[in-house]
């Protein structure tokens, strides 16, 4: 399946439709039926402890899969999160953007299904993984 919406596309994408969460997220890289996308880091994803939120970590899941499936789909907005399974496995780095890494494993016409794993930036181990369901609309 191509690719519909690149790296600057869904970047653009961020910032005119998206534009709440346009300086949290970055596109890192877009491949077929996955992305990388980086949460820039900041004080108000920390939580007490010095550790980045598992709301902040939960967000760069939802964000990133919802961004694999409109690089393969295009821009229907309307796609929305029907369910989600994560788990929280490593203290994350504090002061350190996170990375997730997505891969698709169904995109059908009414359904996707993506996996995530989140880094710290520079460590080799995940935080945290992440299974989300989405809807698509239909046209």
């Amino acid at each position: 399946m191509p690719i519909v919406m690149d790296k600057d596309a869904l970047s653009q994408f961020l910032v005119t439709d998206f534009a709440q969460v346009k300086d949290m997220f970055t596109v890192e890289e877009v491949r077929e039926m996955g992305v990388t996308i980086r949460l820039i880091a900041g004080e108000q994803h920390l939580r007490p402890g010095g550790t980045v939120s598992g709301p902040a970590m939960f967000a760069l899941a939802d964000v990133s899969v919802y961004l694999a499936i409109l690089a393969m789909i295009g821009p229907k907005a309307l796609s929305v999160t029907t369910s989600c399974s994560m788990d929280f496995m490593r203290k994350p780095v504090a002061g350190v953007d996170l990375l997730c890494e997505v891969r698709l494993l169904k995109l059908g016409k009414q359904l996707a299904v993506g996996d995530c794993l989140i880094f710290s930036e520079g460590k080799p181990e995940p935080v945290a993984r992440a299974n989300m369901t989405y809807s698509i609309p239909r046209n």
